[in-house]
């Protein structure tokens, strides 16, 4: 059996189940305002924290949301190792995404993965799709949900 059929067969069986949970990581406001300078999205509810606590009911700046996306790589670097035989691992998108609640600075996240499907992707492609809710530490509500695809490239 190739590397690639293998790696179909041993996911299949965990589809529907937890297949991660993250380390936590800090999003303070020095983070916040270095993804603000980078993406050049410097709204004053991100790097402003004193008026932010006092016009927002945040109760301080908050994290873009696509800041907290954007950490979804890095909860998959704790979660997910190499498959045998996989050269590499390609983000292939998202199909849904909510951003659920917002960010505040100085909050930890986690994320938790879901394997929802996988799918033969061509003759050296895993196409998996998870389910990934990122947690804020202490509140119940995620701050995001999402389907983010993940192609897994195997070697011949």
């Amino acid at each position: 059996m190739s590397a690639l059929q293998n790696a179909i067969t041993e996911s299949e069986k965990l589809i529907g189940t937890e297949v991660g949970v993250s380390n936590w990581i800090t999003v303070d406001q020095k983070m916040i305002d270095e993804f603000a300078k980078t993406t050049q999205d410097e709204q004053w509810i991100h790097v402003d924290p004193e008026r932010a606590a006092a016009e927002t009911p945040f109760g301080g700046s908050i994290a873009h949301g696509f800041l907290t996306l954007s950490l979804a790589s890095r909860f998959a670097y704790d979660c997910f190792d190499m498959l045998p035989g996989q050269v590499m691992g390609i983000n292939y998108g998202m199909n849904k995404l909510r951003f659920l609640k917002p960010v505040v600075a100085g909050s930890r996240l986690r994320g938790r993965f879901t394997l929802q499907k996988v799918t033969s992707k061509g003759p050296k492609n895993l196409l998996r799709e998870n389910l990934l809710t990122v947690e804020i530490e202490g509140e119940e509500t995620p701050a995001l949900i999402a389907e983010w695809l993940g192609l897994a490239a195997f070697e011949d």
